[in-house]
């Protein structure tokens, strides 16, 4: 069965399989499942480990910053303020931010062939 070519990039942000597009990657919230619905790739081979959650970290901060920022040099609150607006805000788009970042950094190995170290493919010294 060809697949037509698929971009990493759509796919893992719209949470579809990397292989043919169709089929959806999550079983639950952040749980791969077992193969494509669809095409019946093998899902197995994921493994995208801390990165996603690294990246939201990362993303969320360059997000929230400067509004935070922003926010206490136009209108001096009071810290009480900050915690109302920005911690309900991390964790809404960390929460938001985590499934599409996992599902494209899977989509990303996937497409590179990305997997685990091997030292016994290793050619002999």
């Amino acid at each position: 069965m060809s697949t037509s070519p698929v971009s990493a990039f759509s796919a893992g942000l719209k949470c579809r399989c990397p292989n043919c597009g169709e089929g959806q990657v999550f079983r639950g919230f952040l749980t791969f499942k077992d193969q494509c619905e669809a095409c019946g790739a093998d899902f197995g081979v994921e493994d995208a480990g801390d990165g996603p959650a690294f990246f939201v970290m990362f993303a969320v901060l360059i997000i929230v910053t400067p509004a935070a920022m922003i926010t206490e040099l136009f209108f001096h609150p009071p810290w009480w303020v900050h915690g109302l607006l920005w911690v309900p805000a991390i964790f809404a788009l960390s929460i938001w931010l985590l499934r599409p970042f996992k599902a494209l950094l899977f989509a990303l190995q996937w497409k590179n062939k990305a997997g685990e170290a091997r030292f016994e493919d290793r050619p002999p010294l």
